[in-house]
């Protein structure tokens, strides 16, 4: 039997990762004025100790009114910086896992309360609310406080706030960036025409809707290390009548690659209350296949991957070549090693942690 593709190392750049399992970027709602908090030291702790390949810190603000709610992680700030600083400074003590960051701007999704708190939107003026930005002055939900069209000048604002945010990562050493341009945050807003009503060089044709995000990823490919990865996560479709799809993903799929973007992390939907998502395993994975086809740069496949044999499936067979996991992480922060075990690989896990491991399983964990 052939060893499992899954577990094979996947390289990024420079940057080899030792598996194909990614842990998917997971906002936790949890810090405080974008700074990390100890819940983010237990959390990614117990994730950097999991054995997979790379994990990728949740979605962090660029800008202070870019969050999702005041409790986003940031790095807009000296403070955040020194905040994120403390809780990598700890999990590297521990774990040697490759791990980056999603940086992103919420647009019209910001000023929000958690998702336990009921996700609203929290209107200017009140407590913890905010003004929020959009390409156009077009709510998210019917019931939301429009945005405010950000101008020309706003943008070039907002790509400093990338670019920015971009060197604080390089200062923290983190090991890749990946740009949010999905699930209906301010890059993703620009490009559906659901949200973009510009009629400038911003809006309009599939050009101009691309540009800000081809932009942004110039940008910050020029001041993060050469070397170090920089991919893109997108949504595949908005799941909507007039919506982005995936033939406009295509198309930046392939102005991507064309730009040397390290990989694509492929999703779908998040930018418009009347998406119909036909939500079951693998439900994203044919826009993965659809993009590989036209691109020499990784995919990675996400969405309702949970069970091993199904992970291996769709790197085995080509679909994509990495695969994401959030939730199935929640649920299961040892999933690489019970994916290992169920398919005969191994995986690099803490020697304290061997004793929990049946005597005939050792040989699974590399702890060299």
């Amino acid at each position: 039997m052939s060893a499992p593709r899954l577990f094979e190392p996947l390289q990024l750049d420079d940057l080899e990762l030792p598996n194909r399992i990614i842990i998917a970027p997971m906002c936790q709602y949890s810090a405080q004025n974008g700074n990390a908090t100890d819940w983010h030291l237990i959390h990614l702790g117990h994730m950097a100790l999991s054995g997979a390949g790379l994990l990728i810190l949740e979605a962090t603000a660029v800008a202070p009114e870019g969050r999702i709610s005041p409790e986003d992680l940031g790095l807009y700030s000296d403070d955040n910086e020194q905040a994120l600083a403390r809780t990598l400074k700890a999990i590297r003590a521990n774990s040697d896992m490759p791990i980056g960051i999603q940086l992103g701007h919420a647009g019209r999704k910001a000023s929000t309360t958690a998702p336990w708190q009921g996700g609203e939107q929290i209107p200017p003026g009140a407590d913890n609310g905010w003004q929020t930005l959009a390409p156009s002055a077009l709510p998210h939900g019917e019931a939301d406080h429009p945005p405010s069209a950000l101008s020309l000048e706003e943008i070039e604002r907002i790509k400093g706030d990338f670019v920015a945010a971009a060197e604080r990562s390089a200062r923290l050493g983190l090991d890749a960036i990946e740009l949010h341009a999905a699930h209906g945050y301010l890059l993703h807003q620009f490009l559906s025409p659901l949200s973009n009503r510009r009629d400038d060089e911003y809006g309009g044709s599939l050009e101009n809707r691309l540009r800000l995000v081809l932009e942004v990823f110039d940008a910050v490919r020029e001041v993060f290390p050469k070397g170090r990865p920089v991919g893109v996560r997108v949504s595949a479709s908005d799941w909507a009548e007039g919506g982005w799809d995936i033939e406009g993903t295509l198309a930046l799929a392939r102005a991507l690659d064309e730009r040397g973007c390290s990989y694509i992390h492929v999703s779908s939907g998040g930018l418009t209350p009347v998406q119909q998502i036909p939500v079951g395993p693998n439900y994203q994975v044919p826009f993965a296949r659809q993009v590989r086809e036209v691109v020499n740069m990784p995919v990675i496949a996400v969405g309702l991957i949970n069970e091993p044999e199904q992970a291996e499936a769709i790197v085995g067979t080509g679909e994509a070549d990495a695969v994401a996991l959030a939730r199935a992480m929640l649920y299961d922060p040892r999933w690489p090693w019970h994916a290992a075990a169920s398919l005969g690989a191994t995986v690099k896990a803490p020697n304290q942690y061997l004793r929990c491991q049946p005597r005939q399983y050792r040989h699974l964990f590399d702890n060299n």
